[in-house]
C-alpha cells in the first residue's frame, strides 16, 4: 500500500474513535520525566490535537524529577520516608518555585501557535489555580511529613466551568488547605481523585513503561478490574518493582472502584502514545476496564458478514462446519457474539433440544488477536447463563480440535448415543468430531 493510501485508511478507521471522544473528558498525567524529555513536544501537539477535536482535557503534571534537581542545586538533600518527600520548610519553598516554574512553563509551550508547526492555529486557552484542597500526611511510622500532603477534594464544579468555556485545565501536584497552607502532593493522586470527581469517561497515565502479566504469567494489553487488582497484588509482592509503576497502577485500580470507565497505562517514550491509544482498536499501552470492554450481545442480521468473516479461517481449517450466508442468516438468532468497537471478534451458537432441557453449543470462534484475552470463556458463561435461565439442565458440543479447551471448562465426554436422536441424525461421520456434555 503506497503511502496516501496508508495515511487515507488510517484516517478514516480514526472517524469512529473522533466521534466517539468528543465532548467526553479525558484526564492526562504525565511524569515530570516527560516534561524534560526530547518528545514533550510531541505530547504537547497531541494534547493540543485532543483538544481540537472536542475532548475536555484535563492535564496533570508531575515535578519529582525537577524538584530533585533544584534541592541538590541548592545543597539541600531531600529527605524520603519510603517512596515519599519529607517537605520540610525548606524544601516547600523548592518546591513551590519549582512546580511554579514548570507550570508555566508547560502554560507556555501550550500557548505557541507558530505557523508550519503543529500548534499553528491551536489558540489553546489553559486554566490553573487553586482547584486542589489538601491536607497534611501527618505523623506515619513515626515521621512526620510535615508539608507533604494527600489529595482532600478536588473543585469540579470550577474545572466544569472552565472546561464549559473551552479551557485545557492545567493542575500542579500541589494541593491548598482552608488554613491557607500549601501541601506537596503526589500528581498521580491528582490526577485520580480529579478524574472521580469529574466522572472522567477516561484517566491515561503517560510515564514508565509498566508489563502487567495475567494469572497465567502472560503479558496483557487489557484487563478487567478484578484482573488488575490481581495484578497489583502480585506487583507488590515484587522486591523489584518500581514504587512509581506501583503508585500509577494503585490509583489506576482506585480510579476503576469509583467509577472511571477505562485507565490507560502509556510507556512516555513512545511517541505518539496518545493519539495511538486513542484511535486505533488495540492500542499501545496496558488498558484497565471498570465494566466490560468487549459486548456481548445476542446477534442480528447485521452481524452476519462480520461472523463470516470470522469463522471464515476456522472453517478453511476443518475447525468449524462450513455454513453459506442464507443458512446464518437463518439460524442468527441462535448466534451471541462478542463486540469490540464495532467488529465482531467471537461469536457462538446455541439450539435447543428434547423441549429446551438440552442445549447444543457450535460455531464457537475468537479472532486470532483476540484469545488470550479470556473473551472464549465469557462468550461461554453467557452462554451458560442463559441456557440455565432458560431451564436447560445440559450442555453439548461437538468439535474436532477443541476437546481440551472444553473439558478444561466443564465438559466430559459423551457417547453419541446421549445426544438428542435429531441430532445422531445429521452427526457428520466424515469429521468424526467428538462429543461433551457439561451438566449446567
Amino acid at each position: 500500500m503506497i503511502a496516501h493510501e496508508a495515511y487515507v485508511e488510517w484516517f478514516r478507521n480514526s472517524a469512529p474513535y473522533i466521534n466517539a471522544h468528543r465532548n467526553r473528558t479525558f484526564v492526562v498525567q504525565f511524569a515530570g520525566e516527560v516534561v524534560r524529555s526530547n518528545g514533550f513536544a510531541g505530547v504537547i501537539h497531541d494534547i493540543a490535537l485532543l483538544a481540537s477535536l472536542g475532548v475536555r482535557l484535563v492535564i496533570v503534571h508531575g515535578a519529582r524529577p525537577q524538584i530533585d534537581d533544584a534541592l541538590a542545586a541548592r545543597g539541600i538533600t531531600a529527605e524520603y520516608a519510603g517512596d515519599l518527600r519529607v517537605t520540610d520548610n525548606a524544601a516547600l519553598s523548592v518546591v513551590k518555585e519549582t512546580v511554579g516554574a514548570l507550570r508555566v512553563d508547560i502554560e507556555s509551550q501550550l500557548s505557541m501557535g507558530l505557523p508550519n508547526s503543529p500548534m499553528a492555529g491551536a489558540r489553546l486557552r489553559v486554566a490553573s489555580g487553586n482547584f486542589v484542597t489538601a491536607r497534611p500526611l501527618g505523623v506515619r511510622g513515626g515521621t512526620d511529613f510535615r508539608y507533604t500532603g494527600e489529595v482532600r477534594r478536588i473543585d469540579g464544579d470550577a474545572i466544569r466551568a472552565a472546561l464549559d468555556a473551552g479551557a485545557v485545565v492545567l493542575l500542579s501536584p500541589l494541593g491548598y488547605s482552608p488554613t491557607g497552607e500549601v501541601f506537596n502532593v503526589f500528581a498521580e493522586d491528582v490526577a485520580t481523585s480529579a478524574a472521580i470527581e469529574l466522572h472522567a469517561a477516561k484517566l491515561l497515565f503517560l510515564g514508565k513503561s509498566l508489563t502487567l502479566e495475567d494469572a497465567s504469567g502472560h503479558a496483557a494489553g487489557e484487563f478487567s478490574l478484578a484482573q488488575a487488582n490481581e495484578a497489583l497484588v502480585r506487583t507488590r509482592r515484587l522486591a523489584s518493582a518500581d514504587t512509581a509503576s506501583l503508585h500509577q497502577l494503585t490509583n489506576a485500580v482506585r480510579a476503576c472502584r469509583h467509577g472511571v470507565s477505562r485507565v490507560h497505562l502509556l510507556d512516555q517514550n513512545l511517541d505518539g502514545a496518545l493519539l495511538v491509544e486513542l484511535f486505533t482498536r488495540d492500542g499501545v499501552g496496558t488498558m484497565i476496564n471498570a465494566d466490560a470492554y468487549d459486548a456481548i450481545r445476542r446477534a442480528s442480521v447485521e452481524d452476519v458478514g462480520g461472523i463470516l468473516e470470522l469463522i471464515g479461517p476456522l472453517e478453511e481449517s476443518g475447525a468449524l462446519v462450513r455454513r453459506s450466508r442464507e443458512r446464518l442468516e437463518t439460524e442468527i438468532p441462535h448466534f451471541h457474539v462478542v463486540e469490540r468497537d464495532n467488529a465482531v471478534v467471537a461469536c457462538a451458537a446455541v439450539y435447543p433440544y428434547c423441549e429446551g432441557s438440552l442445549m447444543e453449543l457450535a460455531c464457537l470462534a475468537v479472532h486470532d488477536d483476540y484469545r488470550n484475552g479470556g473473551r472464549g470463556d465469557s462468550l461461554l458463561n453467557a452462554v451458560e447463563n442463559e441456557a440455565r435461565g432458560t431451564g436447560a439442565e445440559r450442555l453439548f458440543v461437538l468439535t474436532t480440535q477443541a476437546s481440551h479447551w472444553f473439558k478444561e471448562r466443564g465438559f466430559e465426554d459423551a457417547a453419541l448415543e446421549d445426544l438428542p436422536v435429531e441430532r445422531q441424525t445429521f452427526y457428520n461421520y466424515q469429521r468424526g468430531s467428538k462429543a461433551l456434555v457439561k451438566k449446567l
